[in-house]
């Protein structure tokens, strides 16, 4: 502990190395939207990591998106416990009209902030983690666990570089996703993305309209975007009755919502419309998960449909989630729900109150992140980072620097005291 206390004193000595290190890593232009610009700024993240005597696995999601996993090998691997760091390199999209001070990826230091497109969803994490693992490595601290270093693509767009590692066997004993969560330890509620169709088995010319919808007009039939219509009040009464029955401690009462975000429908102006989609996005709680709300949704819709003489011969169909916004219009983030109890989540608690002198607040976060995957592959996981929702995405994102130097040295005692912690034996 003496060595840590001495380690401890450099991240204050040195931080302006470490604001050269956000600085760096928000100079790397790697907006999503577009996306496919991550490769030079994932390149320098693995050489840092390498410095330090991790092992890389770097491997393309998408062409020029590659994924970062590093490999620092325990002592004693074996019995002590394994962690995961995780966060994403990709940021928030710039529109052309925003009124930065600066450019966006020219990051400047000014009252005690740092400002960029990222500084705090999150660089200012991936910067706080990296130097914590630097000063560590550069003092000789040898750690009896495994340290597993993820950093991915993605995240902003839905498109999963934390469920691809997953699926390639990255795992731990406990993982902490430093995005952005103004140093609360934060669970999640999730989000799923979906889209509901009408289509018709037959199509009308514009003419017709007269005969579906007057006496006598003998035309059975109609314009899937009317219809669509009584879909759309099913969804908000569905809403309405989850925000009387569902709650969850942290969240106001509501928050899980039904959102109508897109519809598209018809061919062109001589036709009846015989198809209607609309994209939906849906908000539900940490201890709920995606196929259970996308489940009630569907029974409920399908309810809807049963009471219209139309929509009963032309049910409505569903289509769910996707591995990119940009790809295919579509995303999921499972819940992430957490224990106060578990071992890891009380270690960080203390240790941001050691470092801060303030208790830690244990809450959720009213956004979501990557975190649920790691949650879903049977990980606890917490969200864990410098920065707030406030300046995520916005004109002159920053983030303090007291912020950054506070979480720099919680996270640093928190990886040397984890993986010095024996595994339970069973």
């Amino acid at each position: 502990m003496v060595a840590l206390e001495s380690i401890l004193k450099q991240v204050d000595e040195r931080q302006d190395e470490m604001i050269d290190l956000l600085k760096t890593l928000i100079s790397f232009e790697t907006p999503a939207p577009p996306a496919r610009n991550t490769k030079k700024a994932q390149d320098f993240i693995a050489a840092e990591l390498e410095k330090f005597g991790f092992s890389i696995d770097q491997w393309d999601v998408y062409p020029n998106d590659p994924n970062v996993v590093g490999l620092l090998r325990g002592s004693e691997r074996a019995n002590y416990k394994s962690l995961i760091i995780n966060g994403h390199v990709d940021v928030a999209e710039v529109a052309e009209d925003e009124q930065w001070e600066v450019d966006p990826f020219t990051p400047i230091v000014r009252d005690g902030v740092v400002i960029g497109r990222g500084a705090a969803d999150m660089k200012g994490g991936l910067a706080g983690a990296l130097f914590a693992i630097k000063l560590l490595s550069e003092a000789g601290v040898t750690l009896k666990g495994d340290l597993i270093f993820q950093s991915v693509i993605g995240e902003e767009v839905g498109e999963a570089g934390t469920l691809q590692c997953c699926k390639r066997g990255s795992t731990a004993d406990f993982a902490v996703v430093v995005d952005t969560s103004d140093l609360h330890i934060q669970g999640q509620g999730g989000v799923i993305t979906g889209w509901v169709t009408v289509k018709s088995k037959q199509t009308h010319h514009d003419a017709t309209r007269k005969n579906m919808i007057h006496a006598g007009g003998n035309l059975y039939a109609a314009s899937a975007i009317e219809k669509m219509m009584k879909l759309i009040q099913g969804l908000q009464e569905l809403e309405r009755h989850w925000a009387v029955t569902k709650s969850y401690p942290g969240f106001p009462p509501g928050a899980n919502t039904i959102n109508p975000a897109v519809i598209e429908g018809g061919r062109h102006a001589a036709f009846i419309a015989d198809e209607c989609r609309l994209w939906i996005t849906v908000h539900f709680y940490p201890n709920e998960t995606h196929e259970q709300v996308a489940k009630e949704i569907e029974e409920h819709l399908l309810k809807v449909a049963e009471s219209d003489v139309w929509l009963r011969e032309n049910p409505p169909s569903f289509q769910w989630g996707g591995t990119s916004m940009i790809e295919d219009r579509g995303e999921i983030f499972p819940s992430l729900e957490i224990d106060p109890e578990n071992l890891g989540v009380q270690l960080l608690a203390n240790k941001h109150q050691e470092v801060t002198g303030q208790q830690a607040i244990v809450d959720v976060s009213p956004t979501v992140t990557d975190g649920g995957w790691l949650g879903e592959a049977g990980i606890p996981t917490v969200i864990y980072g410098p920065g707030n929702l406030l300046n995520a995405h916005s004109v002159n994102e920053q983030v303090p620097i007291k912020q950054l130097i506070e979480y720099t040295k919680t996270l640093m005692l928190f990886v040397y005291e984890w993986t010095n912690e024996r595994k339970e034996t069973k």
